[in-house]
């Protein structure tokens, strides 16, 4: 028997982009060295995580939402969420998934959808912020660095799609970018 747990099997297909059966097989072949195991999907051309996502999305859906309230301008927004073939797009699940995620963007409002999207020259100047308005708080010079890093994954997660917390809490716990 192999030594290793359903965490380890989730940190080797988080590494390697690699399938749920074949990181666990690969796991088990390497008598769970995940280094071992890592190799051996590389091997196999399993954990080419760019062929994965290089693969062209043909398919999806477009989930929306409309949130109407009188004397109030209506929300709305439209998401569409792809997937490489129409089995998955064509799921309740994966309708579903496409507009609780337009009823979390309608809500949350995000500015961009991942960190790389983010202008550089705006997280420069979040950082600026921050880093004056914790000296202006009184904060020691040596931990203004931590703070700013802090406050600036905060920054993330109130304006970035992925990095936010899905609001619907009762379908899934956990960040967007862990939905999708």
């Amino acid at each position: 028997m192999s030594d290793f747990t359903a965490k380890d099997v989730q940190a080797l297909r988080q590494a390697t982009g690699a399938g749920m059966m074949d990181a666990k097989r690969a796991l088990t072949e390497a008598a769970g060295d995940v280094d071992r195991a890592k190799e051996l999907l590389r091997e196999q051309g399993l954990a080419d995580a760019a062929k994965r996502t290089g693969r062209t999305q043909t398919e999806g859906a477009v989930g929306s939402y409309l949130h109407r309230q009188a004397g109030r301008p209506v929300i709305g927004a439209m998401v569409a969420l792809a997937s490489e073939t129409d089995f998955v797009a064509k799921s309740d699940e994966f309708q579903g998934v496409a507009n609780d995620l337009a009823m979390h963007v309608a809500a949350a409002r995000p500015q961009w959808i991942r960190r790389d999207d983010v202008p550089s020259d705006v997280v420069e100047e979040e950082k600026r912020l921050i880093a004056a308005q914790a000296v202006n708080e009184g904060k020691p010079e040596n931990i203004v660095e931590r703070i700013v890093e802090g406050r600036i994954n905060s920054f993330y997660e109130d304006n970035v799609l992925y990095d936010q917390v899905f609001i619907k809490t009762e379908v899934f716990d956990g960040t967007v970018d862990d939905l999708v």
